[in-house]
Parts: structure tokens; sequence; C-alpha cells
């Protein structure tokens, strides 16, 4: 048995859908965001040696490559979001327009 569920969204009273605008669909992009920050996180530590659970010496150094990972993978992102939006999942947005009959005078 499939139970679906459908939410309308009430159209403003006066105002007709004058088309879409394309925007970057940014819930389906997030973990684009994380992969690629992991991705650069595991570059970056690749040849650093093994440490043992209890150590706790390059903490400080670990945090630091992890913002340094997620602050390079939201630069490449914001670029390719700038300059490539296409590449990236997207979602139409409704622009409305105001009808001639509703508008006082």
């Amino acid at each position: 048995m499939t139970i679906r569920l459908s939410f309308a969204y009430p159209r403003p009273i006066g105002i007709d859908v004058g088309g879409f605008q394309q925007h970057p669909d940014w819930p389906k992009i997030g973990p684009s965001l994380l992969i690629a920050s992991c991705l650069i996180l595991a570059i970056h530590t690749a040849r650093w040696p093994a440490r043992s659970p209890d150590s706790t010496a390059s903490d400080v150094e670990l945090d630091r490559e992890i913002d340094h990972a997620v602050h390079v993978a939201g630069r490449v992102l914001a670029r390719l979001v700038a300059k490539e939006p296409s590449i990236f999942p997207d979602k139409k947005r409704p622009w409305y327009v105001a009808n001639d009959d509703d508008v006082p005078k």
C-alpha cells in the first residue's frame, strides 16, 4: 500500500507566475562539499605517521588541516557555481507578476 501526500502551495491572490528562474539546489550540493573536503583532507594527511589512539599532540594540526580542506572545497564549489551553474542540480523557482485587475488605481 502506497500513500502519497502532496502539499499544494497556495498562489498569492492577484499574482500570476511570470516565469521561472534556475537556482542551484543547495541541499543537494551539500554532500558534494562534504566529499570534496574529505578528499582534500585525505590527500593532505596521507603521509602523516600513524598516531596512537591516546595521542593528542597533533590534534591542533589536524584541526588546522580540516579547516583548510573545508575552506579550499568551499572556494572551489563557489567558483564552480558562479562560472558553471549548469553542472550542479538546480531548482526552478517561480517569479510572479501582479494582475492589472487587482492593482488599485
